[in-house]
């Protein structure tokens, strides 16, 4: 029995003893392990640190380039902005020109045709001059005075004066102006009776309103003849 006792005691140290070594050497293997962990760990952070400044640098020049790059751009829009903008005034100014050259023209052909126009009435005028200087009838200064008259209504109606109707027109504060009244019948109460000078209007634009003497029923008035 107390071979027995004595064999257990063996087999409990040497169990304990091996147990002992096993702890020991799992420790050495996981301080092993954690130290070739850290060792690694800083190695890559060691690697990360060395590596920064090469990275670093080059992604700030390529924003640099990137920015001279946009910068450029921009100053050829700018550019080609400038010139499309003066390439349009140019041609605004030169458009603005020509346009004005060309109602300058214009006037000045419709005031050359004008004269023109006219010129016949001032041979006629002077024609009937001579013919009352050297003394010839009545009848042939007349017909002088009608032909200058036809002359010069047809020169104004060339450059578009229309003369305004107005006899036995209604009266149109538009066209008229009275300057006489006389009483009339009922039926032509507001009738121009007379005209005393010739209106003129170009289109519905009034050169000078007709004077005429208008109709009213009742009391009689009559306005100084100017």
């Amino acid at each position: 029995m107390f071979r027995r006792w004595a064999r257990l005691m063996e087999n409990k140290k040497r169990i304990e003893g091996e147990n002992s070594e096993s702890t020991e050497q799992g420790s050495v293997r996981v301080t092993d392990r954690r130290r070739i962990q850290l060792g690694e760990s800083g190695e890559a952070i060691t690697n990360v640190t060395a590596d920064a400044p090469s990275l670093k640098p080059s992604y700030i020049e390529e924003l640099e380039g990137r920015t001279r790059l946009a910068e450029s751009r921009v100053n050829e829009v700018q550019s080609r902005f400038e010139q499309l903008r003066n390439q349009l005034q140019r041609e605004t100014d030169e458009t603005r020109q020509r346009l004005n050259r060309a109602a300058d023209e214009r006037a000045q052909r419709e005031k050359a045709d004008f004269i023109a126009a006219l010129l016949p009435v001032l041979d006629n005028l002077q024609r009937a001059t001579e013919a009352a200087e050297n003394g010839s009838s009545p009848e042939k200064i007349a017909e002088g005075l009608r032909q200058t008259t036809a002359s010069f209504e047809s020169a104004l109606e060339s450059a578009g004066v229309e003369p305004i109707e107005a006899l036995g027109q209604p009266f149109d504060p538009r066209f008229h102006e009275a300057v006489e009244t006389a009483e009339v019948d009922p039926e032509m109460e507001g009738k121009v009776l007379g005209e005393y000078g010739r209106g003129y209007k170009i289109g519905d634009r009034l050169v000078r309103p007709s004077r005429v003497k208008v109709g009213r029923s009742g009391e009689l008035s009559r306005p100084a003849r100017d």
